[in-house]
C-alpha cells in the first residue's frame, strides 16, 4: 500500500500511561517504528511532544477511549495535527492485542490513510457542549428525583398523582409542604388547590387521605430538597449557557425559526455540531454523523438491516425533541411529512425521519445564513397535483365498498 503520511505517530491511550508508536522513513524501502511509554501526567506529555515535535511528526491518531483522549489530545492539537479517530474503524490483529501493538496498529493505519478523524469541536464549542450536557443530566436527575417522590406518597395512601398532573407545581407543593409540617386534615389540604384545580377539591380530599407518618414527612422532605438542588443548579448552567452562546446569538435565532425548535434545544444543537457548519461537506454528512438517517449494508447483492447507526446520542435526544413538538404543529411542512410517512411506516420511523430533515434544514440555514423557510402543509398536495391525490382517494373509497360522488365547493 502506498504511504499518504510520511511522519505520523499512533497513541495507545490508558488512563495512567499512553503508547506511542512512530513510523519514520528510511535510507531504504523499509519504514522504521519507535516505541516509547509516556505517563498521563502534564510534565510527562509535554516531554511527549518535544519528542514528536524533534522527529518531525505532521500527524498523530489516538483512540477514543472514554475521557482519557482528552489530555492527551488538548496537549498535541495546537502544535501538531491530531486525529481523534472512532474505534469501529479500527480492528485489530486478532492474536496480537497489546497495548504496544494497539499503537503500531493506529500508526499504521494512519500512515495508509485508512482512517478518517472524528470531529472534535473547537475550544468555545467544547466547553458549550460540557455545559449544555451536563444541564441535561441535571433534568433528567429532577425528573428521576420526582418519580421517586411518588414512592413515599404511595406508600402512605397518599393518590396525589392520580388527580394532579404535577405534583411539584404551585398546589402540588403547598399541599406536600403542609403534609411534612403536620397538617392531616384532607379537607384543609384541598382547600390549598389553585386555579383550575379549586374545582377538583372534592376528589383531591379524597386523594389526601391516607397515613402520612413522620417517616414520609422525612422521606419526602430529603427528596423535594434534592429537587430544589437541581432546579437551582439548572439555574446556574442556564446563566452561564447564555454567556457562552452570546457569540453564536445569531445561529440561535436561526434555529429558533424551525417548528418544535425551542431556545434551550437550539442551545444543544449548537453545541453539538459547532457553528462552523463547514466542517460537514454536505447534509447528507452531517446526518449520517448524528446518526438520523439509515444505515447501509450490502452484501452479494442483498441489503441487509437498515437500522440508524449509534450517532451523537445527546444531539438524537434534543433532535427527538423537536420532532415531537413539530409533528404536532399546525399547517407545517414537518407536521404534514410525519403524517404522510406514519400512515405507511409508524410514528417511530417517522418521528426519525423528522429528525433527518430538521438536520438537512439546519445545515442548508448555516450554510447560506437564512431563516427556515416553511413550504406549508399543502407541499405534498402541491407536489403530487390535486387530480392524482383526488384518484388516490377515491380509489382507496371504492376498494372499501363505497360508490363515490364528487362535487366541488364552488359548484356546490
Amino acid at each position: 500500500m502506498d504511504v499518504i503520511h510520511e511522519r505520523c505517530a499512533g497513541i495507545d491511550v490508558s488512563k495512567t500511561d499512553v503508547k506511542v508508536c512512530l513510523r519514520l522513513p528510511t535510507t531504504g524501502k523499509r519504514r522504521r517504528s519507535e516505541v516509547r511509554v509516556f505517563s498521563t501526567m502534564t510534565r510527562d506529555l509535554l516531554a511527549m511532544m518535544d519528542w514528536l515535535l524533534a522527529e518531525g511528526v505532521t500527524l498523530v491518531g489516538m483512540e477514543a477511549t472514554g475521557v482519557y483522549w482528552k489530555p492527551v489530545f488538548y496537549v498535541l492539537e495546537h502544535e501538531v495535527e491530531c486525529w481523534l479517530l472512532n474505534a469501529r474503524h479500527m480492528k485489530g490483529v486478532p492474536g496480537r492485542k497489546t497495548d504496544v501493538a494497539d499503537s503500531e496498529w493506529i500508526a499504521k493505519l494512519l500512515e495508509h490513510g485508512l482512517v478518517r478523524p472524528s470531529f472534535v469541536p473547537p475550544q468555545p464549542i467544547r466547553e458549550l457542549r460540557d455545559t449544555t450536557r451536563y444541564r441535561t443530566e441535571v433534568v433528567r436527575e429532577r425528573t428521576r428525583e420526582i418519580q421517586r417522590l411518588e414512592k413515599p406518597l404511595e406508600d402512605s395512601g397518599i393518590k396525589l398523582s392520580s388527580v394532579v398532573s404535577d405534583i411539584v407545581g404551585k398546589s402540588g407543593r403547598a399541599m406536600l409542604e403542609a403534609l411534612i409540617a403536620g397538617e392531616r386534615d384532607p379537607l384543609v389540604l384541598a382547600e390549598m388547590a389553585m386555579g383550575s384545580m379549586r374545582g377538583k377539591r372534592e376528589i383531591l380530599a379524597e386523594a389526601l387521605r391516607g397515613r402520612f407518618t413522620d417517616h414520609h414527612a422525612f422521606m419526602v422532605r430529603a427528596m423535594l430538597d434534592r429537587i430544589d438542588g437541581c432546579i437551582e443548579v439548572e439555574a446556574r448552567l442556564s446563566e452561564r449557557v447564555d454567556a457562552q452562546v452570546r457569540p453564536f446569538r445569531r445561529r440561535i435565532e436561526l434555529l429558533i425559526t424551525i417548528p418544535g425548535m425551542s431556545t434551550r434545544a437550539a442551545e444543544v444543537v449548537l453545541a453539538e455540531i459547532g457553528a462552523d457548519i463547514a466542517r460537514f461537506p454536505s447534509a447528507a454528512d452531517l446526518a449520517s454523523w448524528a446518526g438520523v438517517c439509515p444505515g447501509n449494508h450490502e452484501s452479494a447483492g442483498r441489503s441487509s438491516s437498515g437500522k440508524t447507526r449509534h450517532g451523537d446520542p445527546w444531539l438524537k435526544g434534543v433532535l427527538g425533541q423537536v420532532a415531537s413538538a413539530a409533528s404536532r404543529s399546525k399547517d407545517t411542512y414537518l407536521a404534514a411529512r410525519f403524517k404522510r410517512i406514519a400512515s405507511r411506516r409508524g410514528k417511530k420511523r417517522a418521528l426519525v425521519a423528522l429528525e433527518h430533515s430538521v438536520l438537512v434544514a439546519v445545515w442548508h440555514m448555516f450554510t447560506s445564513d437564512a431563516e427556515y423557510h416553511d413550504p406549508g402543509g399543502d407541499y405534498f398536495l402541491e407536489r403530487t397535483g390535486k387530480t392524482r391525490q383526488t384518484r388516490r382517494l377515491v380509489s382507496q373509497l371504492n376498494q372499501l365498498g363505497y360508490q363515490v360522488t364528487l362535487q366541488s365547493v364552488e359548484a356546490a
